[in-house]
Parts: structure tokens; sequence; C-alpha cells
């Protein structure tokens, strides 16, 4: 396939290709894209990465990850081949869809891969030509075959982490502490037990005489709330590959976890490569299930169960990118909380994971007491108020906090306020529900009243949200961001009682820990990484360089 590809480039053909999923990555050489993207095959010449072009960008790409399109035929072209396409990649036998100019020297195959029930002779992966293209039904039907051959090898893979790998670390109580283990295996047994039932539910839809009248989006719908469980271990992969380089460092470790894949007769990946396969597959849910909506007519009887399994798969994806992105930020937390002066009590760290609003304004704490000027920095369950040093004004002083779980926020109209006695403007209240303590806060402009009341809401939605998905940093997260918070103000010379910020260094991406081959039916030799959310970053982190103190 590669050498008749190869000859059709060299010898002047142009063959684009059209991209089944989203390529992202962060390395120079290689080419990001998303599913939909056309690109120009420029050289073909390696079965698992080819050289392309988008517009003027160049680089390497998955060859799994696209589908040859047709360049628009000659008018003296005489007749069309095609390879069969391949709704998902494959690790081996990848075959892709390919128009062909008979005159361009290709000659057609008689009786090349003949497709039975949705499937390919996996026994020769050249390029095969043989009928026009397939219609729809056969197309969902090698979508639906190629789910269910994922997901086959993906529950191998997941029983093979499980026991090739866990279940010998845990006999090697000299080598591994419980707290360890599950840094480095998070709660992939969670996953491993979740996905049995999933996949047995699925076996059950599959119609194995013709795939194509499969019924599988219900299955997704039906276990929507279990794909939650992702969350934690996508979160917890970071700190996993962390863990792992250290224990690498020592030759012990490499020739323990070699032992193991050897017993288990795994394929030479690795072990972080295999532990990478579980963040990669709850990517690749949502574009699964785009193919499968794109090949299903709207009159099938599954065709509204998929869409509605494509959107809650992407709403999973999307909740887990955020969540990701805000245990990124505990760092910068944990390096806010070092530059605040005099601080007392708890840590922000233990109740909050993010930053959701900031902003000065205009307290009063109780009635006939004078107006007070602080500074608000709004969290998940808390509001931390500060005040600034009157001579400088980029330092902070620890004022107190309130627990916005015991809270309830009320809107004011302008006027006389009846509680306080005093005449308000753009102001708001919050209301103890226990103790009827009251506060009220005044804002310098509707607008900005305004915005801090979305923010409320969004503080309690986001709140919500976390403890319906069980979402909660760990004891080793809070203690790494700790180490980072002693690490850099020890290499900035600052002693830790004045507790200045440091220049926070930029966060780590946890997808991008290296390269792997991984060998779980999907055919992935490049890291996914989630996309980054379209959500605003907080302007206090873009202006966190004004509040440190004793600033050049």
């Amino acid at each position: 396939m590669m050498m008749r590809m190869m000859m059709l480039i060299s010898g002047g053909s142009i063959v684009s290709a059209e991209a089944v999923w989203d390529h992202v990555t962060m390395a120079d050489r290689e080419l990001a894209f998303k599913a939909g993207d056309v690109i120009k095959v420029l050289d073909a010449s390696n079965k698992d990465w080819w050289w392309g072009q988008i517009d003027d960008e160049e680089g390497w790409f998955p060859a799994s990850f696209v589908r040859v399109e047709p360049h628009p035929p000659h008018p003296q072209t005489k007749q069309v081949f095609y390879i069969n396409p391949i709704a998902a990649p494959r690790f081996q036998n990848t075959a892709s869809k390919l128009w062909v100019n008979q005159e361009d020297g290709v000659e057609a195959a008689e009786g090349s891969n003949e497709v039975q029930n949705g499937h390919l002779d996996p026994s020769n992966d050249c390029l095969c030509l043989g009928r026009p293209l397939q219609n729809r039904d056969q197309m969902r039907a090698n979508v639906i075959n190629e789910i269910m051959s994922t997901e086959r090898h993906y529950i191998k893979h997941l029983k093979d982490i499980c026991e090739g790998y866990l279940k010998q670390c845990r006999k090697r109580r000299d080598m591994f502490s419980d707290d360890q283990l599950k840094v480095i295996f998070g709660n992939i047994e969670d996953i491993y037990r979740f996905q049995m039932g999933f996949v047995r539910d699925l076996e059950k839809q599959y119609n194995t005489e013709e795939p194509h009248l499969s019924e599988i989006g219900p299955c997704f719908l039906e276990h929507q709330d279990g794909f939650w469980i992702y969350s934690e271990y996508c979160n917890n992969h970071l700190d996993a590959c962390m863990e792992l380089s250290k224990l690498m460092k020592d030759g012990r470790y490499q020739h323990f976890f070699e032992a193991c894949r050897l017993l288990q007769q795994m394929i030479d990946i690795a072990i972080d490569g295999f532990l990478l396969t579980p963040v990669q597959k709850i990517c690749k849910y949502p574009l699964q299930l785009a193919e499968l909506l794109k090949y299903t007519a709207q009159d099938h009887s599954d065709y509204r169960y998929v869409a509605a399994a494509l959107a809650v798969m992407r709403n999973v994806t999307q909740q887990i990118n955020e969540r990701k992105r805000r245990l990124e930020n505990i760092d910068k937390i944990a390096q806010w909380q070092a530059s605040v002066l005099d601080w007392e009590g708890d840590d922000i760290l233990d109740r909050s994971s993010e930053l959701i609003y900031t902003g000065e304004m205009s307290w009063i704490y109780q009635p006939y007491g004078r107006s007070q000027q602080r500074v608000f920095f709004l969290f998940d369950h808390q509001m931390v108020l500060c005040k600034k040093d009157l001579i400088r004004r980029d330092i902070l002083y620890y004022k107190g906090r309130i627990d916005m779980d015991r809270y309830e926020v009320i809107d004011t109209v302008d006027g006389r306020d009846d509680d306080f006695n005093v005449s308000v403007k753009n102001s708001f209240k919050l209301h103890n529900k226990d103790t009827e303590e009251i506060h009220l806060f005044l804002a310098k402009k509707l607008e900005e009243k305004l915005r801090w009341l979305r923010a409320f809401h969004e503080e309690r939605k986001m709140v919500q949200e976390d403890e319906k998905i069980g979402f909660e940093i760990s004891e080793y997260q809070k203690r790494q961001a700790a180490m980072t918070v002693r690490k850099v103000t020890k290499q900035k010379g600052v002693s830790q009682n004045r507790s200045m910020p440091p220049a926070y260094p930029p966060p780590q991406d946890p997808m991008s820990q290296g390269q792997y081959m991984v060998h779980d039916g999907m055919a992935q030799s490049q890291v996914f990484e989630f996309n980054e959310p379209k959500r605003s970053q907080s302007p206090f982190w873009q202006n966190f360089s004004r509040l440190t103190p004793f600033k050049k």
C-alpha cells in the first residue's frame, strides 16, 4: 500500500487525506489537525507516520488518524477504486479510503479483500481495489465492528495492568507503600470493573449477523454516570508519571516492572505507556460516537440514542478537562496564599481548588459599623478577605474569610437599607442561614455588582458539580503544591516569614510526559490531550506579579 501511494505521489498525483480523529500535539515537527481537516499527503514511505501539509504548515502525523480522500477525478478518468475505510484507527492492518485515477497506472485487483458483514480480510494490508463506495449501512457496520473490537482490546489491556503490574506490586511491600500504589495506579481497578459491565451490555446489543442494526446508544446512556470515574484517574495521571519517574532512577524498579511485563506476556511498552491508555480511551469515545452518528440514518432506531450519547460523552470529557485545568492551578493558589501576610487558619487548598473572581469593594460587617475597603477573593466554598498595605499597595494582609456553604446571596435595591440603616447603591448581602449574620457589600459600579452576583452563582454550581462526581484534591497533590512553594521560595532566597510569592512557572501538561505506542486496539501513537476549555483566564492570575511585595 505504501509503495503504491508513493508511486502516485512521486508521479505527480495529489493524494489528500481527511482527518478522522483530532490530532493534538505539542511537538514542533508534528502536524496538528482536527477531525474533518483535509491534509495533502507528501510522503507515505512509513506505514505509521506520514508527512503532510495543511495550508503552509507541514509535519508528521499518524497514518491511522486519516483516511485518504478522493482527488477530483480527471474528465478522462475511466474508473475509480478505493480502499475500504475503517471508522476508527487500528494499530495494525489499518485500511484507508483511497480514490485512484486508473490512468495513473494502478490496476484493479481481482477479488481483493471482499467485505463480509462489515469486516475486511485482515491478512492483507495492501492497497485493495474493489467495489464502489459502500452504502451507509455498510459504513455503520464498520464503525460498530471497530467500537466492539477496541472495547475488547481495552478490557484485556486493563486486565494486564491490574494483574500484571498492580497485583505483583502489592506482593512487594519492601518496594511499594500503599500510598505509592495509589498514586501510580489511581483507581484503575474501579475503571476495570466498570468497563467489564459496560462491555457486557455492549455485547448484548451487538448484532453479529447484521452489525449495522446494533443499538449501542442506550448502553452509553445507561452507564453515563459511571464514566465520571475517569476524572479521578486523569487528574492523578501527572502525579503517577512523576512518581514513576523517581522510581525508575533505581535499577531495581526498572528490572521489576520489566519482569512483570514479561510474566504477563504483555507487549514491549514501558509501564507509563500502559497507564496512559485510560486517558486516551475517555478522549476517544466522543470521536467514535461522532463517526457512528455520521453513518446512522435519522430513521434508524438508534439515531436519537447515539446523538444523546455523543452529547453526554462530550460533556464528560469537557468536565474532566476542566478539572484537570483546575488541578494545574493549585500551585498558583498555594503560592498566592504564601504571599498574603499574617495568614490564619486552614490552607485554601484544604477546601478549595479554584479562584472564581476577585475584586475590591466596600464592606460593612454589622449594623451601624463603619464601611471598610477590602480586597475579596472568591474561591469554591469560601471567600477570603484581605487588606492592602497603606504604603505598599501591592502587599496584602489576611483579614478573615466567609464560609460560602453557610451563606446565601441576597440582591438589594438602591436606597435606604433597613438592616444597616445606611443609603446603599450597587449593593448585595451575604446572609448566614444558621446565625442570621449579615454582611453588606457595595461595588463601585453596577456592572461590577452584576459580575459578583454571577460569580456567586458560578461558585454554587461548581460546588454542586464537584459533589456529584466526587472531585477533590488529594493529600498527595496538596503536599506537592506545598513543596513547590517551599522550593521556589528557597530559590528566590526569601524567608518564609516574609511569604513573598515567587514567579510562578508555567504549568506542566500531564499529557506531555512522553510519547507512547500503546497497543490497545486504538492505534494511538501519539498522546491524546484534552482540548483547552473555552474559558478565559482569571485576570487575577494575569496580574499576579502586581501582588509581589518588594518588586524591583
